[in-house]
This record gives C-alpha cells, sequence and structure tokens, in this order.
C-alpha cells in the first residue's frame, strides 16, 4: 500500500470512527427529549445508586466530547489536506475554501433548524473560516494562535470550574435550569411546533455553538500540526508521534476525564471543554495503533466508508434518532433506560455501517458530500 493512500484510509477510518462516537453523546439528548442534564451529573449526582445513571456516565466518560473532540481534530486535518492542494495547484488561498466553509454553514442552519438545535456544523463553518486566515500566515501565525487562543480558552474553563466548584462546596444547588418544557415540546409536540421553537430560540440555542469557537480553532490548528509533523504517516517518525499521543490519552486524559464520577458535576464544565480533547488525542493514537496490528480487520473498512461521508452520516444518524425517540415518529423518548438507549446507539450506527457501504459500492460520494461538491463546483466556476 503506498504511503499516501495508507494515510488517507487512517484519516477516513478515524472520521468514522468519530462520527459513530459523536451520536454516543448526541443519543441521550434524542432518548430523553431534549433534556441536556443527563449529558451531565449536576441533576444526577447520586449515580452509583442507580444502574441506569452508572451506565449512562461509563458511556459518557468514554465519549462526552471526546469523538466531537476527535471530529474537529479531523476537520482541521481535512483544512490542511485542503490546503496542501492548493499550493500544489497555485490556486488562492482561502479562495474556494472560503465558499466550501460558506456551504457548510448553510447546511448548519438548514440541520440546526430541521432536525437538531445541537448542530456542530455551523460552528465548524465559522470556525474554517478563521483557521484557513490563520493558515495562510504560516507556522508562526499558527504557533502564536494556538497559543493565544488555547490560553484564553483554558483561562476562560478554569475560572467557571473555580466558580461552580466553590458554590458547589458552600452547598448551592448547580443545576442546568428546568427542562420540562423542551420535554413536552419533543413528547408531544409536531415536527413544525419543533422548528418554531429552534428559530424563536435561536441565540439560546446557538449559545454552546459561539462559545466552543475558540477551543475549535485550537483543536482546527491542533489537527494542522499533527497533518504537517507527519502523524499520521506509517513511519518510524509517524509511529513515534503517534505513540507520544497515545500517553497524553492514557496518563493526562484518563485520570482527568474520570473526575465525570466525582459527585455533584463539579468538574462536567471542565471535562467536556478541556479534558475531553486530551483524550480524544489518545484515541487517535489508539485507532492508529490498532489498524497497524491488523489492517484487514473488517470493521476498519466499514469506518473508513462511513468516514468517506461523515457529513451524511452525521446529519442521517440524527434524522434517524429524531424519528425513534420525538413524538410525531415512533415516539420512544423518555420511555426507555440506559440499556436500551445504548442498544438504539448502536443500532442506528450498525444501519449506517449498511447503508454507507451500500451507497459506495454505487457512487464515489455520500448525498450530501455530492452536494456540496456540486454547489462548490458553481461558485468556482463563477470565480
Amino acid at each position: 500500500m503506498a504511503k499516501t493512500r495508507e494515510r488517507i484510509r487512517l484519516l477516513d477510518i478515524l472520521r468514522g470512527f468519530a462520527i459513530l462516537g459523536t451520536l454516543g453523546t448526541n443519543i441521550w439528548i434524542f432518548a430523553n427529549l431534549g433534556d441536556i442534564s443527563y449529558m451531565f451529573t449536576y441533576d444526577h449526582a447520586n449515580w452509583w445508586s442507580s444502574i441506569d445513571d452508572f451506565l449512562r456516565l461509563v458511556v459518557l466518560f468514554l465519549v462526552n466530547g471526546k469523538l466531537l473532540g476527535l471530529l474537529t481534530i479531523m476537520f482541521g486535518v481535512g483544512l490542511e489536506l485542503k490546503y496542501q492542494q492548493s499550493v500544489r495547484r497555485g490556486t488562492a488561498w482561502p479562495g474556494i475554501y472560503f465558499w466550501t466553509s460558506f456551504i457548510l454553514l448553510m447546511e448548519g442552519l438548514i440541520h440546526f433548524t430541521l432536525v437538531m438545535e445541537y448542530d456542530i456544523l455551523m460552528s465548524y463553518a465559522v470556525t474554517a473560516i478563521i483557521v484557513a486566515l490563520i493558515v495562510k500566515g504560516g507556522d508562526q501565525a499558527i504557533r502564536r494562535a494556538l497559543i493565544l487562543v488555547g490560553g484564553f480558552h483554558v483561562t476562560v474553563i478554569c475560572l467557571m470550574t473555580a466558580l461552580i466548584v466553590y458554590f458547589s462546596l458552600l452547598g448551592a444547588n448547580i443545576s442546568l435550569g428546568d427542562m420540562d418544557d423542551v420535554v413536552l415540546l419533543y413528547r408531544d409536540g409536531t415536527w413544525m411546533e419543533q422548528i418554531q421553537y429552534r428559530l424563536a430560540n435561536f441565540l439560546l440555542l446557538r449559545a454552546e455553538a459561539i462559545f466552543v469557537i475558540p477551543m475549535n480553532v485550537f483543536l482546527f490548528l491542533t489537527g494542522v500540526r499533527l497533518m504537517r509533523s507527519g502523524a499520521f504517516s506509517p513511519n518510524e517518525k509517524g509511529k513515534s508521534i503517534r505513540n507520544k499521543m497515545l500517553s497524553i490519552g492514557l496518563w493526562l486524559g484518563v485520570p482527568l476525564n474520570l473526575l465525570i464520577f466525582v459527585p455533584g458535576g463539579m468538574f462536567d464544565f471542565s471535562i467536556r471543554y478541556c479534558f475531553a480533547p486530551l483524550l480524544s488525542v489518545g484515541y487517535i493514537a489508539l485507532v492508529a495503533k490498532l489498524v497497524e496490528r491488523n489492517e484487514g480487520f473488517w470493521l476498519w473498512s466499514r469506518l473508513e466508508e462511513i468516514g468517506k461521508m461523515a457529513l451524511s452520516c452525521y446529519v442521517a444518524q440524527n434524522i434517524l434518532s429524531s424519528i425513534i425517540f420525538y413524538g410525531w415518529g415512533f415516539g420512544i423518548g423518555g420511555e426507555v433506560g440506559s440499556l436500551a438507549t445504548i442498544g438504539i446507539w448502536f443500532l442506528v450506527s450498525f444501519l449506517q455501517i449498511g447503508f454507507s457501504m451500500l451507497w459506495l459500492q454505487k457512487f464515489k460520494l455520500g448525498p450530501m458530500e455530492s452536494a456540496r461538491r456540486y454547489f462548490s463546483r458553481i461558485v468556482a466556476d463563477r470565480n
């Protein structure tokens, strides 16, 4: 296998792994009808007294923020590949990539409106435009941005975590608020009523997408740096870098993310928005090591196929979850426990595996990837 081909295959496998893992976080939002408290422990402090809460927390320890972080890093890798392609062709940068990002923004807006209020595509689109301009400034600009943006984000998270811990120790009730109206909407409301809710509360529901932009910029640039350093290369240098990444995940990522089991949710915020990416880095190295040991394992090809049509699978899994859990669909949201929720996560994942395998037997790109390429070509032709 040629070096380039092998490297690209690993990237697709990692994207596929990230997409299915992201559903492992979002599935709890769907299963609990939009009640995001089930992604945290503020209102579920005594997890040891319930098998349901324990199972949910174990899954969230493994996936919450970690696979989203991995996906964010992979978007940065993709940006670097586009930049390298632009350099080889001698075309202007960001150039067409700016318009591709704008198309992603529109796709995210449609996804937010019609499917899920916690869409990440809009945030990625804004991040991509910012990072494309930073990358244009060269390696020094990238290093400065990593330090400034990373330092800003970590400082904000540390201050917010300190406040949460302080008020928790004083006995204050830390909560994400009453979600009863949202639960009723997704249990009894029509699809159109849910669309109206998202549009009427656009800024509130986009708060996290805006808040994570500094973190996304840092992780995009991390992906750029990893790609430039040869971290995804099959040679000895690549393996050495990945061994260091695995150590970061094991010795920093795992212990810090285990803080999710501390009662009261005092560290939930810092875990999702600061500690999780450390484990993301470890996941990249772990998957790469497993692929190296057995390249012919059937799962790698299936993840590779999902990775090739990551955008289509991301949207499809959220549509399927909406149909399964929301009242206008099968309406089982709020009626199933953690074990059933995990089972549905695996079911939807296997459906995506089958869908992507069959689709790519007929087409080179996923449906949304094909649409994006089509609109990008229109924009390119006009410019």
